[in-house]
């Protein structure tokens, strides 16, 4: 059924959050909130200082060493991410129409994608929390030797525009189950949803400074938090270009990083695949939000037989992809998050043209309302080292390339700098695990794209990144192991 109509909000400007308390930014600085469908501005935010992190990194270390929320029972934390869980589900309204007024996505997938899961994470971490726990070693030494698992301590994450709930959730959650502290640095781009998500955290009952959001425009801010002494560990979600650089800067004060970076996955289609699944999921690897996506499919590899009726099926296909206002239910495709990724979109599709690329469809903006629109866009004919093929375009974008077998396929797919998802449409069970096994990803997808829940890890290899994020394997990267042995005389 579609999505039930939702009025835009009206958004009051926004604070920063710090120590369980809203202020305005060191010497008033405010920027500017864009609606993507529109290119108006509809409200502003604190653009913080140094100054005004370093108050949020204190407020966090203060809350970690008090241990208000650190050395509480995991069962009490556990409650309280539960209640998250369900005042984020009581507001869902108002959640899907903040996110999809920030980032410009249908409220149709707002809801089920972004909002639901993200309070299906929290209840998720509310039951890992209560699974924290260390092991008894048996060594040949007259001791007793055991393990525990604790947090870091105060985490910084820094989060993307393109799902900022979401992607936020994926990590407050299980660093939250784990006892840490956190300052959370949303993208500038989109703001909106951390501020919501303060103010339910304060609800649920996290104690002042445990969650502190600072909202802010400049690089320096995040850089800041990279250099930070008080900061034990940063968690990254954003672009391979800057994650090498918070991996730099992490290794030269060495301090634990998680990283979940670009992505340039492909969809295999063998001859044996059933169509009728493999056009929804193409489709939907390269148009769902606007294929602003980092686990999308922007490249399609083809068996050469069966190229034509790929294509056609395709093409077809995306003449019913409705383009257009995000609040509107029937909308499939919003716009893009903001004027310059519409431009770098722009340019990558020039490029596959000026290296003999054929556009089959789209290719150019769509000008509604004065919003960032880009037509779903197909293109064939591409070197497989022509950089639309090769680089991250990050828009609705889909380059077409064909393989004669098995073993070709495999090096197409492996063959870009990036490792976060892949997958693989066959009939044929064996040739499915046998081509997973083989793929260079983080997760790998058969017979359909972007199924993901709380409980099923990913993350990337290459120039993806590295740690993981959902499932239990998230501990990990907001735990680290102590040994106590105790000798026995």
């Amino acid at each position: 059924m579609p999505e039930a109509a939702l009025a835009r909000p009206v958004l009051k400007p926004g604070q920063l959050y710090i120590d369980g308390g809203w202020r305005e930014a060191a010497g008033s600085a405010t920027m500017e909130v864009i609606d993507p469908s529109t290119g108006a501005v509809v409200g502003t935010v604190a653009d913080a200082a140094d100054s005004d992190l370093d108050s949020a990194v204190a407020a966090a270390r203060t809350a970690f060493e008090r241990g208000s929320w650190s050395r509480l029972p995991a069962r009490e934390r556990a409650r309280t991410l539960h209640r998250v869980a369900d005042i984020m589900r009581e507001r869902v309204d108002e959640l899907v129409a903040i996110e999809s007024l920030d980032v410009g996505k249908p409220v149709t997938f707002s809801r089920p994608v972004d909002v639901l899961n993200s309070a299906d994470q929290f209840e998720y971490c509310s039951a890992l929390a209560q699974t924290i726990d260390g092991s008894v070693r048996d060594t040949p030494m007259n001791a007793f030797a055991y393990t525990r698992r604790e947090p870091h301590g105060v985490v910084g994450a820094i989060t993307p525009f393109n799902f900022p709930l979401v992607l936020s959730s994926n990590k407050l959650a299980p660093a939250l189950a784990a006892g840490n502290s956190i300052v959370h640095k949303p993208a500038p781009d989109t703001p909106l949803s951390a501020l919501a998500m303060a103010a339910i955290f304060e609800e649920a009952g996290i104690p002042a400074g445990v969650v502190n959001v600072v909202t802010g425009g400049r690089p320096a801010l995040g850089e800041a938090m990279l250099r930070h002494p008080d900061i034990n560990k940063i968690a990254f979600t954003g672009s391979t270009t800057v994650g090498r650089i918070i991996a730099s800067s992490a290794g030269q004060n060495l301090k634990p990083i998680s990283l979940e970076l670009g992505g340039n996955g492909a969809q295999i289609v063998f001859a044996d695949a059933d169509l009728a699944t493999v056009i929804p999921s193409i489709v939907k690897g390269m148009v769902f939000n606007a294929g602003q996506f980092c686990m999308g499919a922007p490249r399609l590899l083809v068996e050469a037989s069966i190229e034509k009726d790929v294509v056609d099926a395709l093409l077809a296909e995306l003449t019913h992809v409705p383009v257009g206002d995000p609040f509107d239910p029937n909308t499939a495709m919003g716009p893009m998050a903001a004027e310059r990724h519409l431009r770098n979109v722009e340019k990558y599709v020039a490029l596959g043209i000026e290296s003999g690329g054929v556009v089959l469809t789209g290719g150019e903006r769509l000008e509604l309302n004065g919003g960032f629109y880009y037509l779903p866009t197909v293109v064939t004919g591409v070197a497989n080292n022509s950089r639309i093929v090769q680089e991250e375009v990050f828009g609705p974008v889909l380059t077409v390339q064909t393989f004669r077998d098995e073993a070709e396929a495999i090096v197409l797919s492996n063959s870009t700098p990036y490792g976060l998802a892949a997958g693989l449409h066959t009939t044929n069970i064996a040739r499915a695990h046998r081509v997973a096994a083989q793929l260079e990803a983080g997760i790998v997808w058969v017979n359909d794209w972007a199924m993901l829940d709380p409980a099923v890890p990913f993350g990337g290899v290459k120039s993806s990144g590295y740690g993981r994020e959902n499932g239990h394997e998230a501990l990990d990267e907001y735990t680290r192991t102590k040994s106590v042995v105790i000798s026995l005389g």
